[in-house]
């Protein structure tokens, strides 16, 4: 009997859109689940850098930063709008290392890999023409990065997957594994958001569920590689307040981890913190100790600017899946590789980084190919399929929606943000929306963007809800409510 499916993925950050975006891309029927919304994990919470990973080079992981460094290019060559070049300043203080002539040879080798020069010097007397204000005891490095809409990134993957056939589903949660007579995994009881299981009969798993792989290999009844869960915390400010025009890093006083500030739609992030966080059934959300840190690695590097926590516009922690090294080292020392583990049918995807969300998809079918024999290997180049321009849409559409751009890029401009009203009512009506988090959150930024958390935007909001998704008046003050009760606890500010 055939089953419903060649192939279910569950999870849908990234690292489950690239699996289903890769699998459909190669013929296989897929199916992708979330238990959740669509990047609700560390897929939207992120530092929102597309980044080579210039530290692994001082960890030796050379091979790490190689393959970083290529699927960096590959994204800006492919998604330009959405992945961007960023210039970063990396400034020079005494006690930290490294220092300016190790800095100049890793970042000789980090162009070297790139393929193209960027890296520069800037002398103490440079500085205030490139960033004002920046303190720093010998100058400062430069070199360049990419950064991107990490949820947005997520959606148009998982909208190509969709475009080649894959099915999609949010808001559905696994329930139980199901075997066929040999005892490999052949399929899975959901259940869907309203409220009813069903089954589904595939050949083979793909568990992207990040943090959560222990719950899944539970279910398999498996003992699954062990996972060191890390909280990574941000801050947004407005830019005014900090009005930098590149990217800066630098070491943290206290401890001396990179940490750094930079414009990111209009706005400015700081981060980040790099924190066990053991409790993954609690909402991961920034520490009284965390906001002090980052306002004191503020204070260290612009030290007039005077910026204190009145400032800061709203905060977000993600939880990062990494592999524990079962050493006794800090969370920053563990390696941000990613792991393939296999089960009976199930195969688990867990660790890595954004930016390679590719080669760890092509890692994790080339792992299902026992239960897969007939899965051709990969033939195209590109990370996503390639679409022609549409005519007269600016960059930042054709990055976010690819060929819907067309559809996606009407209305008017809503004041203070680079977000139209097409963009949302296209969301509302195609893809999946169910809460007005999944809206604002993820869809689109306005509650990050916004202040207030775009509470003034909701009245306008209303009509257009209750048009597109069949919301009641009542539904919508429900939805409104639980937006701003959850953007209070989770994306405000510790007092």
């Amino acid at each position: 009997m055939k089953p419903d499916c060649d192939l279910l993925v569950l999870g849908g950050g990234i690292s489950g859109a690239g699996v289903a975006l890769e699998a459909a891309r190669r013929g296989l029927r897929v199916t992708l689940v979330e238990a959740r919304d669509y990047a609700w994990g560390a897929s939207s919470r992120s530092s929102k850098l597309v980044h080579g990973g210039l530290r692994y080079l001082q960890s030796g992981a050379l091979h790490l930063t190689r393959e970083s460094v290529q699927e960096r290019e590959a994204l800006l060559r492919e998604l330009p709008g959405l992945v961007e070049r960023i210039g970063f300043v990396m400034a020079h203080r005494r006690p930290f290392g490294p220092g300016r002539r190790t800095m100049q040879i890793g970042l000789r080798l980090y162009d070297h890999l790139a393929g193209r020069r960027a890296r520069g010097w800037a002398s103490n007397a440079d500085i205030p023409w490139l960033v004002p204000g920046l303190a720093t005891d010998d100058g400062a490095s430069l070199y360049e990065d990419a950064t991107t809409d990490d949820a947005r990134l997520t959606l148009r993957v998982l909208q190509e997957a969709r475009s080649l056939g894959a099915e999609l589903h949010n808001h559905t949660t696994l329930t139980a594994l199901q075997r066929d007579g040999r005892g490999q995994i052949r399929g899975a009881t959901l259940r869907g958001p309203d409220g009813f299981e069903r089954s589904v009969a595939c050949r083979c798993i793909v568990s992207a569920s990040g943090p959560w792989l222990g719950t899944v290999a539970a279910l398999a009844g498996a003992a699954p590689p062990r996972l060191r869960p890390l909280r990574g915390s941000h801050l947004l400010l407005p830019l005014w307040r900090l009005p930098l025009a590149r990217a800066v890093a630098w070491r943290h006083p206290e401890d001396g981890r990179p940490v750094f500030a930079y414009p990111w739609q209009g706005r400015l992030i700081v981060g980040t913190t790099d924190l066990d966080h053991p409790e993954l059934g609690t909402e991961p959300r920034i520490q009284p100790e965390e906001l002090r840190y980052l306002l004191a690695a503020l204070a260290h590097s612009f030290p007039r600017a005077g910026v204190s926590a009145a400032d800061v516009q709203c905060t977000w922690a993600g939880v990062r899946p990494v592999i524990a090294s079962d050493k006794p080292v800090a969370p920053s020392q563990e390696s941000r590789e990613h792991l393939v583990w296999t089960q009976d049918g199930l195969v688990a995807l867990a660790g890595g980084k954004l930016t390679t969300f590719r080669r760890m998809a092509q890692a994790a079918l080339a792992a299902a190919r026992p239960w897969l024999p007939t899965l051709p290997p990969p033939v195209h180049r590109d990370i996503l399929p390639a679409h022609a321009p549409v005519a007269g849409v600016p960059l930042r559409w054709q990055g976010r929606w690819g060929a819907l751009a067309g559809q996606a890029a009407r209305g008017a401009l809503i004041p203070g943000t680079t977000t139209r009203w097409g963009e949302l009512r296209h969301s509302l009506l195609h893809e999946q929306v169910r809460h007005l988090d999944d809206l604002l959150l993820r869809r689109s930024r306005l509650g990050l963007l916004m202040p207030g958390f775009a509470a003034d935007l909701l009245p306008a909001l209303q009509p257009l809800c209750q048009e597109t998704l069949g919301w009641s008046a009542e539904h919508f003050r429900q939805e409104r409510d639980r937006y701003l009760a959850l953007m209070t606890t989770t994306h405000g500010v510790p007092a």
